[in-house]
């Protein structure tokens, strides 16, 4: 079948040159379907813009309502701006060929065709004036990796006499293995394939023959997946440490691997390994197979400030990049994932404790899908009571030991090779011969696990007491996946948060097939979830995203020039229609004042005053028009003068956020939530997005250029067919930025996408 003319045929394709629209169509592939199939579930992720070639297909939305897509009609369209779940499901409804365009590969064409972008927007605009206020859920499932590309991702970890490999294609893993004791005389390797597994010896003297000997089990004819190496679409390295300047998964260049070659100071044992696979990867494969690198860290990168700071002289942590890092972020996000589609709850209604805990264990805090604490610091000491290390302790008592006579290379083994579990037991640091000991009563497991469980535990109710709720806790690892006993003693005398264990659900590992378990009663608050993480799977996942970003990078460098207007946004409240008639009586409608720059919205003449804990902001401007639910939005500063702690959340975010007194002229309101620091964002409309290959809620870069250059992170992109392009932040930003009127900045990059 010829694509391209198909393509031709489409009618918000017709403005494409030729040129754009055989690239296009080079990205593009043909699928068949029978009359009957599902193309596309309700609720599932949507990663193509669907064309029809030949036949016809029917979309029904959740309501039931349904409606014929005909020869060369499209669908898929709304979560290329959107990122949303399908709010319909379309099947053939006779034998029809389809063709399939990638969303990365479209957004790329229109951000050089304004008029074909501006002839999308119009038709998305349309749809999404007339599309219900309420989103489709995303489906259920066990499987985490919706947004895994089809194309094969390998995934890479390279320890210092071993490499651990595995083969992602069709979103499902293909060949995996582990080569060890490298440089040893015989290595030992352990492949799983298309035929099944086998072990044996082999003489590998270094990394690159065991990287070579991978390649090639990997385009074996039995025992590969692969007809040739070049047929990667990546290479997914795990990196340990990142450093604060990688939140997400990154492509390398020169500049990533000097900046991996520099926090090597911080992971001696890891990062130079790392680095060194990565450089024989870039020499043994082809140019066209990227490599991008995976780090342990960047989930934790969302922590605030006071969270991840040392209370050290700044100036001294900054230079010696001495505060609070995290590990096993790989695990954490694919837990964090994988948990809110077992409880079919969007990720960002969550607060999850999630606990991974093996031979090393860590937990982290996720609020919002977003990491705000996690007990491993600087280093993976800090925290949890672990196999071999110690965990927490006074850092006087590393002084004490010094100056009593250890070296620091005593001192180091004592606490990371000779303590934890094993020290406390005088056993083992294996958790399975510890429980096997304490059945007999030996007193050294019984303290080891008491301890263990108890230092989980506390971390558990800090955790939920620092997001201020908590709707799960997560255990996974070696230990959180298999140990049911130490899963319950952990849960035991946390009922007063809302978990009720079910001890009959709880018994037992996960099965095969088994991936998750919910072992928690039914009339538990707090639900408590068992997962098998999937760390190469999140891996290849984080690879795959970091070329879809790419595809948006080259749009936004397109677009590098487009200068945003800058508005400094202070502190004001919106209204629920009740909140209005209590606050300035029966009746009453809010009165404009002047509009502001988005279309629709406007300052009123009421105002308010502001009471919290500690004191009062008075005369708080209302911004109309009113609202489902009462919000208020209020700077950093405003904060301590109230007394109260507001997260940093998007507008409409208000689960979990703190309350206080409004009070007007007829009556007061009690908010028990809703207050909030609005978090750094640009308003645009689906043409502007469409035209920068960005969708509502991606996070960006923003530089703005003045008296001080500055770059903003964290800028939140939304979408809507009635705003106007304009970054909006808040008074306290503004003022270290020293932002002046008329001000603008630029996109200069995409951190996350929605």
């Amino acid at each position: 079948m010829d694509i391209l003319g198909v393509l031709r045929r489409v009618d918000v394709l017709t403005d494409l040159d030729d040129a754009s629209m055989r690239a296009l169509a080079s990205h593009c592939k043909i699928e068949p379907f029978v009359s009957g199939q599902t193309i596309i579930e309700l609720g599932a992720r949507v990663d193509s813009l669907w064309v029809v070639a030949t036949g016809s297909v029917r979309a029904t939305l959740g309501s039931g309502e349904s409606f014929a897509i005909e020869s060369c009609g499209l669908f898929g369209e709304m979560s290329l701006l959107t990122g949303d779940p399908a709010a319909a499901e379309v099947t053939a409804t006779v034998a029809s060929l389809l063709v399939r365009i990638p969303h990365g590969a479209i957004s790329a064409e229109f951000a050089h065709h304004p008029q074909a972008a501006l002839k999308l927007a119009r038709l998305l605009a349309l749809r999404l004036q007339n599309r219900a206020s309420a989103t489709t859920p995303r489906r259920a499932s066990s499987q985490a990796l919706a947004d895994l590309m089809s194309a094969p991702i390998l995934v890479l970890n390279l320890g210092s006499s071993s490499i651990k490999y595995a083969l992602f294609i069709e979103k499902a893993k293909k060949a995996s293995g582990l080569v060890e004791r490298i440089g040893l005389g015989e290595a030992r390797v352990r492949h799983d394939g298309p035929s099944g597994r086998f072990e044996r010896s082999v003489p590998i003297a270094d990394h690159e023959g065991g990287l070579r000997y991978v390649f090639s089990l990997l385009t074996d004819l039995e025992h590969g997946a692969l007809s040739r190496m070049e047929e990667l679409a990546a290479v997914g390295h795990r990196v340990v440490h990142g450093g604060t300047r990688f939140t997400s998964a990154t492509i390398v260049d020169a500049e990533v691997l000097a900046e991996i070659e520099r926090v090597s100071v911080l992971a001696p044992l890891h990062n130079p390994v790392s680095l060194a696979g990565i450089k024989l990867c870039q020499t043994l494969l082809p140019e066209s197979v990227p490599q991008i690198t995976v780090f342990d860290t960047s989930f934790h990168m969302t922590m605030p400030e006071h969270a991840y700071r040392y209370a050290v002289p700044q100036g001294f942590a900054d230079e010696r990049m001495l505060r609070r890092f995290g590990f096993h972020g790989t695990s954490h996000a694919y837990v964090t994932t994988a948990t809110a589609a077992a409880l079919s709850r969007p990720v960002s209604s969550l607060r999850l404790v999630t606990c991974h805990l093996g031979n090393g264990a860590s937990v982290a805090a996720v609020s919002h899908g977003k990491c705000v604490d996690t007990s491993m610091g600087l280093t993976p000491l800090e925290g949890l009571i672990m196999g071999t290390r110690s965990g927490d302790v006074d850092p006087g008592l590393v002084l004490h030991l010094l100056r009593s006579g250890m070296s620091h290379a005593e001192v180091d083994k004592l606490l990371n090779k000779s303590s934890g579990l094993l020290g406390l037991s005088g056993l083992s640091s294996d958790m399975r011969e510890l429980e096997q000991a304490a059945e007999v009563g030996h007193p050294g497991a019984l303290l080891a696990i008491a301890s263990f469980c108890y230092r989980v535990r506390k971390y558990v109710g800090a955790y939920a007491a620092a997001m201020g709720g908590l709707e799960a806790v997560v255990f996974t690892g070696g230990i959180g996946e298999n140990a049911d006993g130490i899963r319950s003693r952990i849960c035991n005398g946390l009922g007063f948060l809302g978990v009720e264990l079910d001890e009959a659900r709880n018994h037992g590992r996960l099965g095969p097939g088994e991936s998750s378990r919910i072992v928690s009663k039914e009339s538990s608050r707090v639900k408590v979830v068992v997962m098998a993480t999937d760390e190469e799977g999140m891996i290849a996942l984080e690879a795959s995203r970091a070329l879809q970003r790419s595809g948006v990078s080259k749009s936004i460098e397109a677009r590098r020039d487009t200068l945003i207007p800058v508005g400094v946004s202070a502190h004001h409240v919106h209204l629920s229609d009740d909140h209005v008639e209590r606050l300035f009586g029966v009746g009453h409608r809010l009165t404009p004042r002047n509009e502001l720059s988005q279309p629709g919205q406007f300052a009123c003449e009421e105002l308010v005053d502001l009471i919290g804990p500690k004191g009062t902001v008075e005369k708080v401007r209302i911004l109309g028009p009113t609202r489902p639910q009462t919000q208020v939005e209020i700077s950093r500063t405003e904060e301590y003068k109230l007394g109260i702690d507001a997260p940093i959340r998007a507008s409409g975010d208000l689960g979990g956020s703190p309350g206080l007194t409004l009070v007007g002229p007829k009556g007061v309101v009690q908010l028990e939530q809703g207050v909030i620091c609005a978090m750094r964002h640009i308003h645009m409309s689906p043409h502007a997005a469409l035209s920068f290959g960005l969708r509502d809620r991606d996070i960006v870069r923003v530089k703005l250029s003045g008296e001080r250059s500055l770059v903003f992170g964290d800028v939140l992109v939304r979408v809507h067919p009635e705003y106007k392009i304009e970054m909006h932040i808040d008074t306290d930003e503004a003022n270290a930025g020293e932002v002046v009127p008329n001000m603008c900045a630029t996109i200069d990059s995409i951190q996350r996408r929605a």
